[in-house]
């Protein structure tokens, strides 16, 4: 069958498509594990976020797929459903699957026969995802496929009909390298360099309430033997990757083991690209006197480090205490932020700080003393909100309490303040973050200018320009306030989050040409 798999175009505040422009891992996985004899497309279509209508309309002429997989978190749940929307004009006769997170967690929101949505894949898509195609190629129905959510086209009106959950995969085996020659679109780009996406496990045995990872497989841990891994880092590095994010939901959970591939990557002389990767602050501090440098030496630049608060009461509500505990001779010590973060510095790799402030206790001081914390250890911030993801305890939590203020899950992006603390409105929650924050990115620069000098030089303005989007120069010249400058903001951050115009179901986008149906 023809198919083409895309990732959507909405992007994290973070994450701004100049200096990171990632592609969608499990989409190039799906395409992987497709089965013979299909024919299947990968588009990003972060890399097309100016022109995502003209784009998917060249592709669909020039690909005519039968099947259009679509790969969607909460926050690009309405440019999706816009998506499919534009998809069914131009070929009424496509099957339309849903699968990630969102609808993993969320099937209601497309329930509606109006979704225009055949099927949902929950949890792990490949071998779900692969069964499907083999059913639609030999006109079999669909219902004893496990992890699929199928649409009769008898019932109109009707929602999905679920099936029963797939079991996750142990990773031993039965899951095929990724086909990055699968991709249509081109410019994966991190700091000017090419990058790419690389799993060596799956699963965490945390339960922490604003995550939605134990709710897609349930508590556990599964890893991919070094001779796969390496096969994948292999295949990047030829494709012309020189930095890698590895995207593993908690690869420190084993240090013995990412001790050990850090070797075999030094070993297979693929040191020489720039990894990123997520941590716990209780490994990194507990083992990080021979992790870090060993991890430098791998050629790991980048930590994200889950520090998620530094305050104990609010580690207690996000269930987080745990992982970022310190240890000494199998007793909890303190917190293990500061430690980690020092074994880090210590190493030449740098911080980025993933904190979450705005939770249900938290005063304008409490927040303080995070984005305080933030300034003084981290390089590169990365500070959210607390979000009522679908699943979570903590939406739980939040709508128990009365908490949640927006339900507009565009808006769910982990920067926009959704809910409220029990002393502050969102807006100003938001608004304390954004203030301190741009400051903070700030002063990150001379560090990249030492690591990416030529991308820097070149980009440096419109890298400060996008930090600082909203400032004017009556603002700079203290004519405005910082209000006024956040209220700019926050209309640019909207506008920037239209990526498929809304249309009535009967309808072609605003301003677009008549399409041709294929």
């Amino acid at each position: 069958m023809r198919v083409l798999l895309l990732s959507m175009p909405d992007s994290f505040e973070h994450t701004p498509a100049l200096t990171m422009r990632m592609p969608n891992g499990a989409l190039a996985s799906l395409a992987g594990n497709a089965g013979p004899g299909h024919q299947v497309s990968v588009a990003d279509l972060i890399l097309v976020q100016d022109r995502v209508v003209p784009t998917v309309e060249r592709l669909m002429q020039q690909y005519r797929p039968q099947v259009v997989g679509l790969s969607v978190m909460t926050f690009q749940r309405r440019t999706a459903l816009r998506l499919v929307r534009f998809l069914r004009c131009i070929d009424p006769s496509i099957t339309v699957v849903a699968g990630g997170y969102d609808p993993s967690l969320a099937p209601e929101a497309y329930e509606s026969s109006d979704s225009g949505v055949d099927y949902l894949v929950r949890g792990e898509g490949e071998l779900t995802f692969r069964a499907l195609l083999r059913a639609l190629e030999d006109g079999r129905d669909a219902a004893g496929i496990p992890g699929l959510s199928c649409r009769h086209p008898s019932w109109a009106g009707a929602g999905f009909r679920h099936n029963p959950s797939r079991a996750v995969s142990r990773l031993e085996g039965d899951i095929a390298l990724p086909a990055r020659a699968a991709r249509v679109l081109n410019g994966y780009t991190f700091m000017g360099r090419g990058i790419d996406i690389v799993e060596t496990s799956r699963g965490c045995t945390y339960d922490c309430s604003f995550c939605s990872i134990i709710e897609m497989r349930g508590r556990n841990f599964h890893t991919f033997d070094f001779t796969r891994v390496l096969a994948d880092i292999a295949d990047a590095r030829a494709r012309g990757a020189r930095a890698i994010f590895i995207v593993d939901d908690n690869i420190t959970l084993n240090v013995a083991r990412f001790e050990a591939l850090c070797r075999a990557i030094v070993d297979a002389g693929f040191n020489d690209v720039h990894y990123i990767v997520q941590a716990m602050t209780s490994s990194i501090a507990n083992h990080g006197d021979t992790l870090a440098p060993l991890m430098r030496r791998a050629g790991f630049r980048y930590v994200f480090l889950g520090i998620e608060n530094v305050l104990d009461e609010d580690l207690q509500f996000l269930r987080a205490a745990a992982k970022n505990a310190q240890r000494e001779g199998g007793r909890q010590t303190g917190n293990a932020t500061v430690r980690a973060i020092e074994r880090l510095h210590a190493a030449g790799i740098a911080v980025v700080g993933g904190i979450i402030v705005g939770n249900p206790d938290d005063t304008r001081a409490s927040i303080e003393t995070n984005l305080s914390f933030a300034k003084r250890y981290v390089d590169w911030p990365y500070i959210q909100h607390p979000t009522p993801y679908p699943g979570t305890p903590m939406t739980v939590d939040f709508r128990r309490r009365n908490l949640i203020v927006n339900e507009r899950v565009e808006e769910y992006d982990g920067t926009t303040a959704v809910v409220k603390t029990a002393h502050l409105d969102a807006d100003e929650v938001e608004f304390l973050r954004w203030r301190a924050e741009r400051w903070m990115k700030l002063r990150h620069l001379p560090y990249v200018l030492r690591l990416y000098t030529g991308f820097v030089l070149r980009h440096m303005p419109v890298m400060c320009a996008h930090t600082f989007r909203g400032s004017t120069w009556r603002s700079a010249l203290g004519l405005e306030s910082e209000r006024d400058v956040f209220r700019r903001y926050k209309r640019m951050r909207a506008s920037e989050r239209e990526y498929v115009p809304a249309m009535p179901s009967d309808e072609r986008p605003v301003g677009h040409e008549a399409l041709t149906t294929i």
